[in-house]
């Protein structure tokens, strides 16, 4: 095994190992509200971009890693509108509920205790 080969192995598992636990949780709480949705969509359009650039490639670690990149950037990306949706359903079924609006608090009170 060359050098350039043993340094790009080498930095694969590094590069994805890092990411693992991120994942991990995602997968766990299935709470990516920390990630932002602008990130994910300009992270998946770049992995789209250099899948082209890594086809042009030998076979090597840089097709694992990329490879990894792909699922799970994918993944985050599809968590993400998952929750959002999950969230909007979930406030309108909350909204839509008798004696309730916006304020939290019933739309005709009983003045007795307001």
């Amino acid at each position: 095994m060359d050098l350039a080969l043993l340094a790009g192995t080498t930095s694969t598992v590094l590069f994805a190992s890092a990411s693992l636990p991120m994942l991990a949780k995602a997968i766990r709480t299935h709470d990516v509200r920390s990630y932002s949705l602008v990130a994910l969509i300009v992270s998946n359009t770049a992995n789209a971009i250099h899948t082209i650039y890594v086809a042009s490639l030998p076979a090597g670690p840089i097709w694992v890693l990329h490879g990894f990149y792909l699922v799970t950037e994918a993944l985050m990306i599809v968590f993400y509108l998952r929750q959002a949706r999950s969230a909007s359903v979930h406030r309108r079924s909350r909204a839509d509920r008798p004696g309730s609006h916006r304020g939290g608090r019933a739309a005709n009170p009983d003045p007795a205790c307001v």
